[in-house]
């Protein structure tokens, strides 16, 4: 059921019961990976994708080029030495 109220109002209390904390901590929600600091050449063209794509999200376009990275790596894992 949605219940659309006026701005500025408050919703109707739901009474006093304490609920649970059922979310998991902070630490959990994304699981982190041993990054390691590379220094990388990329063409301009390469480079201005990126950040155009990461300005129209919220994640930096950075990390967008370290998950396409590491797709890679997962896809190939198989290949090569």
């Amino acid at each position: 059921m949605l219940l659309l109220l006026p701005i500025g109002r408050n919703p109707p209390a739901l009474g006093s019961l304490p609920l649970e904390d059922f979310l998991p901590s902070p630490d959990m929600l994304v699981l982190r990976e041993d990054n390691v600091k590379v220094t990388l050449s990329l063409s301009q063209r390469s480079v201005t994708f990126f950040q155009a794509r990461g300005a129209a999200t919220p994640a930096p376009y950075q990390r967008m080029i370290r998950a396409l990275v590491d797709a890679y790596a997962e896809k190939q894992g198989g290949k090569g030495g």
